[in-house]
């Protein structure tokens, strides 16, 4: 990954970290289904990256 290029992995890891957070506060009503796919996928893709 070079400087200054966020990869896909990194942006579905930061809306998977911001979604767990606000649902810490706010009833989003998000699936954990939904919130377990999105963790694999950005854990996948940031594997497949390095």
């Amino acid at each position: 990954m070079s400087v200054g290029i966020i990869s896909i992995g990194m942006i579905l890891l930061a809306v998977w970290l911001i979604l767990t957070g606000l649902s810490s506060f706010v009833k989003l009503g998000i699936p954990n289904r939904a919130m377990g796919i999105l963790a694999l996928l950005a854990g996948i893709l940031l594997l497949v990256r390095r």
